[in-house]
């Protein structure tokens, strides 16, 4: 039996769809690399997060196990999976769509299948909400890592609203708190009473106006889940074009121009917590490493 391996890119947040059901993402270019390997012990998936091994495997397993019921073969085949990743998980930066998206195509490689793009993003989706890591299904970040670019989606419709590309010489910064915050922990109640003010940033999106929405959207959700906005307004002081809470946090994405980077760093590392240097991604998802 064949290995199948995959790479799958990272996202960050411009809206975030907890509130609203519509949300829009671009991609940066952290990475989650699968491998899979078929057996023959049917319904057995064991998988390993090499880069986080403390860190739960059920989606891998859920992902896993949604391709095989698609192709019928969950009740003849097994499967060990392998993920690696440079993607900091449980702080906002779209972990496990990019680990869903990485091991779904890596599933069909080994499969020796292929469907649609949506299709892959779909079923990477529905595995997510099987393992109950995700409140929305997070299809914009789903999107956004596999496509690359910048998306615009309805969450609820699973529709994508629209790409665009992504501009040139602009960089990102992550600031990244050491403790997790977990998309299924959020307090969906207090995230509701915001949405009239997200479709005020989502607006600004429908205007192509991404960076101005970004910063918004991170404004409010800070308020809302009660993070200091300290952190992505003191990087928009040195310089940053755009920065805000990522996800639902704790992270915080600075989009910086090229001959601001050192500046936004000086201003991050005033606060406790790793940076991140990152670039944008517009590659789409890929079998193979």
């Amino acid at each position: 039996m064949t290995d199948g391996t995959a790479t799958a890119h990272g996202a960050a947040t411009i809206i975030n769809a907890l509130s609203t059901g519509k949300g829009a993402a671009f991609g940066v270019d952290l990475w989650t690399r699968a491998k899979v390997t078929l057996t023959d012990e049917p319904n057995v998936i064991q998988a390993k997060i090499l880069s986080d091994p403390s860190e739960s495997t059920l989606l891998v397993e859920k992902t896993v196990a949604r391709i095989f019921a698609e192709f019928k073969v969950e009740n003849t085949l097994g499967a060990k999976v392998e993920t690696r990743s440079n993607i900091p998980i449980a702080r906002g930066l779209k972990s496990s769509s990019a680990a869903a998206n990485a091991v779904a195509l890596a599933t069909l490689a080994s499969l020796g299948k292929s469907i649609d793009d949506l299709a892959v993003i779909n079923l990477g989706v529905e595995a997510a909400f099987d393992a109950k890591v995700t409140m929305t299904g997070a299809f914009d970040d789903a999107c956004a890592s596999y496509f690359g670019g910048i998306v615009v989606t309805d969450n609820v419709k699973r529709s994508l609203v629209m790409r665009a590309p992504l501009p040139e010489g602009l960089s990102v910064l992550f600031h990244v708190p050491p403790m997790k915050a977990y998309t299924a922990n959020s307090n969906m109640k207090k995230l509701k009473t915001v949405a009239p003010l997200i479709k005020i940033a989502y607006r600004e999106v429908e205007n192509a106006n991404f960076w101005q929405a970004l910063s918004l959207n991170g404004l409010i959700y800070s308020s809302a889940i009660g993070f200091d906005a300290s952190v992505a307004l003191d990087a928009l002081h040195a310089g940053a074009v755009a920065a805000g809470l990522c996800g639902k946090g704790p992270a915080v994405t600075a989009v910086v121009p090229v001959d601001c980077v050192e500046d936004v760093k000086v201003a991050l590392q005033k606060y406790e917590g790793e940076i991140i240097d990152a670039q944008f991604n517009s590659e789409k998802a890929k079998v193979g490493t």
